[in-house]
């Protein structure tokens, strides 16, 4: 395995004379396919995340890999096919962590088999060769032997039809783990913090500091790439101060419920909500995601905060369509995140009107912008940025080659029922680390089937450095069950000091600031129990 060594990564950028072709800030879904396609196609790249991959939207999805059908619906048919195409790739590249998903809409209107499965029958015809299966209409009866929690009201029938399922923030750490197989330098922890200019005032590099130690260090770069998704506003007035907000962005919230609201294996997807929106109810982990709302908000944080009306909403949504009515003492976690929309031109404030297609922008100082767009699409992404930086920085032309790149950890088969699946041909290896030490072979929960290993492989080979970066996006934990999260915190906090050399003091200080931003995650606060 290629290393993922820290010290290493910091000498390679401490260097004030070497020149990078191309700079990425940004570690999140776009920046990191960026990455990588640079990487991959030889450009000397570095790219800079001021806190740990995925750690802002990019961890907050929906967990669909999709064409978006709705998007189908509002006739946007050029995006549609570009995300089923940019689906059947990821498929084929990151086969561990994506896998083909049923979705069922429930029919409570007469018409509604047919005007779905014509519809749904279109979108499987754009995705081509790629398809994941056709759309179907399906009984009343065959809807509730699958959905046996459905509310039977009413209920006509439904349309089964199939869409890809994955887990964000592990695919993100094994982007980064690809682009640095590609010879990137991937740094997380470190915050840009100005722009360097040559005297004709156009971008030539970055200031950058790293967080862990306070050390700042000039990096100068042919072109650098703003991919910080609801932060490209503060590098674009970094760039040029006053300039016109380039995003609005959008909350989206999920609820997370155990399995028994719904015990089948398919997804639930409900069309049309109270205000016009789509809400899935999807399997994931053993346990139920169920969201998504779409508030238009005004300010941008790393930890967005769910309102009290948009977990209403889905409660409110979800008893409708379901028999066994969550409550909000059955929310496991609830999390937001944030999705960069372009900001509307006219007055439109509207966000599910405004794209979700992707954006580049180039300004005045050379700076190379990207906006929009989604997971599904980020490895397009990720290659129009460098198409178009190879003209910006003037860098030799190379062909884009991520279409058929394997991705680290790629292995077909795996076996879904263990949750050490997300390694893929990672697996062994880190089941391997309990003949170092047996003790690593202990689970960290009882209510959780993460074990002690995979804390160590987190630090060791994928640069996890905080409770949190193993908790929220090495293992889901956070985002699965917030209170036995919070509850495995001192463990995790232990194992991650013994591998960095840290104190006990910064151990103590790992549990609580850990303790604090779980409790962002709950709707009632939680401290555990100390002996």
């Amino acid at each position: 395995m290629v290393g993922t060594d820290r010290s290493d990564m910091v000498k390679a950028v401490s260097d004030p004379e070497k020149i990078w072709d191309i700079i990425i800030v940004g570690g999140g879904a776009t920046g990191l396919g960026a990455a990588l396609d640079a990487a991959a196609r030889g450009y000397k790249t570095v790219l800079l995340e001021q806190a740990d991959f995925a750690k802002g939207t990019s961890s907050r999805s929906t967990k669909l890999v999709h064409g978006g059908v709705r998007y189908l619906a509002q006739g946007d048919i050029g995006l549609v096919r570009e995300a089923l195409h940019e689906r059947g790739l990821l498929l084929k590249n990151a086969p561990h962590l994506v896998k083909n998903e049923s979705f069922i809409i429930p029919n409570y209107e007469w018409w509604g088999g047919a005007f779905y499965t014509i519809g749904l029958t279109l979108y499987d015809l754009l995705a081509g060769k790629l398809g994941f299966g056709r759309a179907k209409h399906i009984s009343k009866k065959e809807v509730i032997s699958k959905l046996p929690n459905i509310n039977q009201n009413g209920l006509y029938g439904g349309v089964v039809y199939h869409d890809g399922q994955f887990d964000d923030s592990r695919l993100a750490v094994n982007l980064a783990q690809t682009a640095l197989e590609q010879g990137a330098t991937i740094l997380n922890y470190f915050r840009v913090v100005s722009l360097l200019k040559n005297d004709q005032q156009k971008i030539s590099g970055v200031v950058t500091t790293d967080v862990e130690t306070g050390e700042t260090y000039e990096l100068k770069g042919k072109a650098v790439i703003n991919a910080t998704g609801v932060f490209v506003d503060d590098l674009l007035q970094m760039d040029k101060p006053g300039k016109k907000p380039m995003v609005k962005p959008s909350q989206g919230v999920h609820i997370v419920l155990d399995r028994s609201f719904m015990p089948g294996e398919d997804a639930l997807m409900i069309p049309k909500t109270e205000d016009g929106r789509v809400l899935f109810a999807v399997p994931w982990h053993d346990k139920l995601v169920v969201g998504t709302t779409d508030t238009p908000i005004d300010e941008h944080s790393l930890e967005p905060r769910a309102l009290e009306e948009e977990v209403s909403f889905i409660i409110r949504t979800a008893t409708k369509y379901l028999s066994k009515a969550p409550t909000r003492k059955d929310v496991l976690s609830v999390f937001a995140g944030l999705r960069p929309l372009a900001a509307p031109e006219s007055g439109s404030s509207k966000t599910k009107e405004i794209s979700r297609s992707h954006k580049l922008l180039v300004s005045e100082s050379g700076l190379v912008t990207i906006t929009g767009g989604k997971w599904t699409t980020y490895r397009k992404m990720g290659q129009d940025t460098i198409d178009k930086v190879i003209e910006v920085g003037k860098l030799t032309p190379r062909p884009g080659v991520t279409d058929n790149l394997p991705i680290h950890g790629s292995k077909l088969n795996v076996n879904r029922n263990d949750h050490l699946y997300v390694y893929g041909s990672d697996e062994d290896k880190l089941l391997a680390l309990i003949n170092e030490h047996a003790g690593w072979g202990e689970k960290l929960h009882p209510d959780m089937p993460y074990i002690q290993a995979e804390v160590i492989w987190g630090v060791r080979h994928e640069m996890a450095r905080t409770v949190e970066d193993v908790l929220a996006r090495r293992v889901r934990a956070l985002f699965l069950n917030a209170r036995a999260a919070i509850d495995m915190a001192p463990v995790v906090a232990s194992l991650i000091a013994s591998e960095l050399n840290k104190d006990d003091t910064w151990q103590k200080a790992q549990v609580e600031t850990f303790t604090d931003l779980a409790n962002g995650y709950l709707l009632e606060p939680y401290r555990p129990q100390t002996n």
